[in-house]
C-alpha cells in the first residue's frame, strides 16, 4: 500500500527509508557521513520507485550541503587576465599593443599593485569576448 505525496503515490519503501534515516537538511559533517553511508547502502540495492525517489532526495540534500561548504571565491582580475593571456598566447607587451593599455599598467595589474579602471576592464572584456564583470571586484 502506498501513500499519496503531492500528486503521486509513493510506495511504502520510500516511507520506510524516511523512518530509517529522515530526509532533513544535512546539519554537520557527522550527519553528512551518515547520509553518505546511507547512500552507499542504497546504491548496493535494487531499488523500486520509492527507494529511488528517496535516494534522489537524499542525494539532493547532500549536494546542497556540499555546495554550501565548498564555495569557491571569485578570481581576482589579475588571475582572470593571466588565464586569458596564457590561453590566448599573449605576452604583456603584445596584449598592450592590441588593446592600447601600456605594458607597465598590465604588469602592475598582474602584480596586484594596481586595479583596472572600468574603461580598461571594458576594453579587455571586448578583446577577450567576456563580460567586463570578470575584471571588476564584487
Amino acid at each position: 500500500m502506498g501513500t499519496k505525496a503531492g500528486s503521486r503515490t509513493l510506495p511504502d519503501s520510500y516511507f520506510n527509508l524516511v523512518r530509517e534515516f529522515p530526509l532533513t537538511h544535512v546539519r554537520d559533517d557527522q550527519h553528512l557521513d551518515e547520509a553518505e553511508a546511507m547512500i552507499g547502502r542504497l546504491l548496493e540495492r535494487d531499488l523500486d520507485e520509492g527507494g529511488q525517489a528517496y535516494l534522489d532526495a537524499l542525494t539532493d540534500l547532500v549536494e546542497v550541503y556540499d555546495d554550501a561548504r565548498s564555495s569557491v571565491p571569485d578570481a581576482s582580475a589579475a588571475d582572470v587576465l593571466r588565464v586569458l593571456m596564457t590561453s590566448n598566447g599573449l605576452t604583456q607587451t603584445r596584449l598592450g599593443k592590441l588593446v592600447g593599455i601600456s605594458q607597465s599598467t598590465l604588469s602592475a595589474v598582474l602584480g596586484g599593485s594596481r586595479s583596472l579602471t572600468a574603461s580598461q576592464a571594458s576594453t579587455l572584456a571586448s578583446h577577450f569576448h567576456v563580460s567586463p564583470a570578470v575584471f571588476l571586484p564584487g
